[in-house]
């Protein structure tokens, strides 16, 4: 975003059990939808660990002092695209963030699949 916000992906997702989640199909779902943001993948699951994700997609919005600002969905798509004019509830959030410092108060948990984690 040309606004000061800057996103990454990372798929935490156990590719050998579920080799559909390999990295290598990661890297071609973004070419097709042309990611224009680094997409990254967590072999070892420690980034998802750290930040407590639960499921996929889960966001995170943190501010330009690196504290926690927005912990929600994307929008309210989930399996089909969510109806015409409805708020683009992570970019919103991060466009207040940059300029206010805060966020949305409500904000709504992501739905998706779980992490698919590996053994312990």
């Amino acid at each position: 975003m040309s606004e000061g916000v800057g996103f990454a992906a990372i798929c935490s997702n156990d590719a050998a059990s579920y080799p559909e989640d390999s990295f290598e199909n990661m890297k071609r779902f973004a070419k097709a939808h042309d990611f224009s943001f680094p997409y990254l993948h967590d072999e070892t699951q420690t980034v998802a660990r750290a930040y407590g994700a639960v499921c996929t997609p889960d966001f995170f919005g943190y501010n330009a002092d690196r504290k926690l600002k927005y912990r929600g969905r994307l929008d309210e798509g989930r399996t089909t695209p969510p109806r015409a004019g409805a708020p683009q509830e992570l970019v919103e959030a991060m466009r207040a963030i940059a300029t206010t410092g805060v966020a949305p108060a409500d904000q709504k948990a992501s739905i998706g699949c779980s992490i698919k984690w590996k053994d312990a």
